[in-house]
């Protein structure tokens, strides 16, 4: 009986003997049941063992019976205090219970309730009520906004609700009767995924995730929290580990998504943009973006659909010069100059797009089965094709309500690459119309001016403000502050801010007499910062987006020689003015003295009278005080003279030879650690542009302002949904998510199959078999 045997499988758990537990107890001789296994499973868990879990799940444990809410949070309780990922929830918890001692003080509380509430949260760690919802504040924390807030269904919280309003909404849940807590985890297998994670177990975490769904975008799930967990992490040895298993979740993602490309193009580019109700609506695409995922973004399927969906319904191989000749002379686009495809096209599938999109569910497996046996009817069929539409970014349906000029029209502004082209051409036109305003246009302030190009140059900086507040709207169901810090977070838009500000500031500064040239020199240096954006544009090129990164690194780098620099500079200073000047109260001299000339002698610009005593007697100079702080020039002192000199020969050794040879050293670095791997670099950046672009309005500014106006009535006011979000986030359900998951999983497995193949036949392998034997 299986009852019997259930301490001796114990035993064996607790002694870590699995060769045991197969040979005795798993032979086939013993029917196991779900009761038996579930204590056995819960130490396995807890205990970190799992090639018993393992064992476990093959011999009769079913994990949805298992993994109810209040399971998964005793495994949570169970985790060890030293560990970073506890920390944190225990902040979470402390936070929690400081807000229902806040209730209770506020509800009018006993004396002797609240006594009793700040005992318990001074309690043990093991003693405190950790919930779901601590756990899913953290998951919160480490994922950021590209997911919706985790086990809120189960908890029955809103995911639009505000954090406060959630922490109290959970403490009258939590002094309730808590019916979640007997009820089944949704996801099993991917919140075991999670809690492995999230303790760093490296062999549990990979089980789990070989058993969870939705291979490509768990990896990269994983990847994202190791990675976040490793900057909070103090311990070196244990942030050494968690990028070590961050970088091998990349691996897996790029090695499982491979694995789907080989099989059929259009399910891998589905697969990428697919919203995962798991994961809470995230994309692979945002995911990876997310997680940092360089290699994952250097694929040849990612930037396969990046391209298509960077020239929409053109052909990729279309000339540059075609669309700027277009630009100039639109009806050029009604005729053969650019090839676009035909939506009537996209629907025929053609024979060599079935050889290279082998659409079957197992690859080339002579076992596997095809589309055509999945799908039955034509209403399927047809499900699958619009779905193919929907990607490539047209629709039969819609494009034949419109007529020919209509629909090539739309065919080439809204291609992103179109929008791409006249934001690069109207900004360089914007660059110059403000530099012709600045240098020749810019006249005295009212009733003289400002001229009518100065006003044209105020609509264009207007509708770039426009622009930008659109910007700020992009985040979906996110509060008004997460969508400005999520703005704020991107480099670009803090340059977009930055000189914003600037021309706000100049334009009322011009408008008064008083600070008209304040204006004009704030202007002048806010020209500077709209000329830098320009940087940003060619980050699309794949020779100059590269060499845009190197300057990034770059620039970091200066600062550091910049500190250094700073503290020899003023060293020498001080001594170099204290040392020729007995006394020179004037401050603004002490300054150009201090700072300002040391700096020069870097470049060999070295007063020579300064240095020889022969010179100094020819220097008109006085020694009186009342006269030197009237104005006249302090003589030098030629005491110590000598010592002069000999510090700036130190001076000049260090910063000319030492420093300036180390910031030279410190760019060569970077430059190597960068080029060698440009491609991957540029093509991570790349996605960044073309996700910028695909969302901007099809016109560029100062014309942009129509598109706000079209953008505000059909969206707003008409309630119309956009069909570029269709591009890179596509909601799927019923059989068409289900056929996406499980050929997903089958990719997956041959890709197992294959590396496990591999390694048996390694050397290494025969050489332990043969030891063994």
């Amino acid at each position: 009986m299986a009852s019997e045997c259930t301490e001796e499988l114990k035993l064996a758990v607790a002694w870590n003997r699995i060769d045991t537990a197969k040979a005795e107890l798993f032979n086939g001789d013993i029917q196991w049941k779900y009761e038996d296994l579930e204590d056995s499973m819960t130490d396995a868990l807890i205990n970190n063992k799992p090639q018993f879990v393992r064992l476990f799940c093959e011999n009769g444990l079913n994990i949805l019976n298992y993994l109810t809410n209040n399971r998964l949070e005793s495994l949570y309780r169970s985790l060890s205090d030293s560990l970073l990922a506890y920390i944190l929830l225990q902040r979470h918890l402390s936070e929690r219970k400081t807000l229902a001692g806040s209730q209770l003080s506020v509800d009018g509380a006993a004396p002797g309730a609240m006594e009793t509430f700040h005992m318990e949260v001074n309690t043990s760690a093991s003693a405190m009520d950790l919930s779901l919802f601590e756990v899913s504040r953290l998951l919160q924390d480490l994922l950021g906004d590209v997911c919706e807030p985790f086990y809120y269904g189960a908890l029955g919280l809103d995911p639009r609700m505000g954090t406060r309003r959630a922490l109290k909404q959970v403490n009258k849940i939590l002094q309730g009767e808590c019916t979640y807590r007997n009820q089944q985890c949704l996801s099993p297998w991917a919140a075991l995924f999670i809690w492995a994670v999230l303790q760093n177990r490296s062999e549990m975490a990979i089980y789990f995730w070989e058993m969870a769904g939705e291979s490509v975008l768990s990896a990269l799930g994983a990847c994202k929290i190791l990675r976040e967990l490793s900057k909070l992490e103090n311990e070196t040895e244990s942030k050494l580990a968690m990028k070590k298993l961050a970088q091998r979740f990349e691996n897996l993602a790029n090695d499982v998504f491979g694995e789907c490309y080989q099989s059929s193009e259009s399910r891998s580019f589905t697969l990428l943009i697919r919203k995962s109700p798991v994961w809470g609506g995230a994309t692979c695409l945002e995911m990876a973006t997310a997680a940092d995922a360089r290699l994952f973004f250097s694929h040849d399927g990612v930037q396969s659909l990046l391209s298509e969906i960077w020239w929409g319904d053109m052909e990729r191989s279309t000339e540059v010069w075609k669309l700027i000749l277009s630009f100039f002379m639109p009806p050029l686009i009604y005729t053969n100059l650019i090839s676009f495809r035909e939506p009537e096209e996209e629907m025929k599938p053609s024979a060599d797009h079935h050889i290279r999109d082998n659409d079957s569910v197992g690859g080339n497996d002579a076992t596997d089965f095809s589309i055509a046996d999945i799908i039955q009817n034509e209403e399927e069929m047809e499900e699958l094709k619009t779905q193919r539409e929907n990607l490539k970014g047209s629709s039969m349906q819609t494009n034949s309500k419109r007529p020919f000029i209509v629909s090539r029209w739309r065919q080439f502004w809204y291609a992103p690459v179109t929008s791409f082209l006249g934001n690069v051409l109207m900004y360089f036109l914007f660059l110059c119309l403000f530099a012709y305003v600045l240098l020749v246009d810019f006249k005295s302030p009212p009733p003289d001016g400002p001229s009518s190009l100065e006003f044209v140059l105020y609509f264009w900086v207007f509708t770039l403000v426009c622009e930008e507040i659109r910007q700020t709207s992009l985040g979906g169901s996110l509060f008004l502050l997460q969508r400005m810090k999520k703005y704020i977070q991107d480099h670009w838009n803090k340059c977009d801010l930055t000189a914003i500000l600037l021309f706000l500031l100049a334009l009322i500064c011009r408008m008064f007499p008083w600070s008209f040239n304040v204006g004009r020199a704030v202007m002048a240096i806010d020209y500077m910062v709209f000329t830098l954006r320009l940087i940003h544009i060619f980050a699309i090129h794949k020779q100059l987006g590269p060499k845009i990164i190197i300057l990034g690194k770059m620039v970091k780098d200066v600062f550091f020689f910049l500190f250094f620099l700073g503290v020899w500079l003023m060293a020498y200073g001080v001594a170099h003015q204290a040392l020729l000047f007995s006394y020179d109260p004037r401050s603004k001299w002490i300054f150009r003295r201090v700072f300002y000339r040391p700096y020069m002698h870097i470049f060999g610009q070295i007063p020579v009278h300064e240095m020889d005593t022969d010179k100094l007697e020819e220097l008109s100079c006085t020694y009186n005080h009342s006269e030197i702080e009237a104005g006249a020039e302090p003589c030098m002192s030629t005491y110590a003279n000598w010592l002069v000199v000999i510090l700036l020969v130190i001076y000049l050794l260090f910063t000319n030879i030492v420093l300036v040879n180390l910031l030279i050293a410190m760019f060569s670095y970077t430059f190597s650690k960068v080029q060698g791997h440009s491609d991957i670099y540029w093509k991570f950046q790349r996605y960044n542009l073309i996700v910028e672009y695909h969302y901007r309005p099809c016109l560029a500014p100062p014309f942009i302002i129509f598109s706000h106006l079209h953008i505000l009535i059909k969206r707003h006011i008409r309630q119309i949904p956009s069909a570029k979000s269709q591009h890179f986030a596509m909601e799927l359900q019923g059989r068409k998510a289900s056929r996406l998951n499980t050929w997903e999983a089958v990719q997956k497995e041959n890709l197992l199959s294959a590396q496990n193949k591999q390694q048996r036949e390694s050397d290494t392998s025969r050489l332990q078999r043969t030891s063994v034997k």
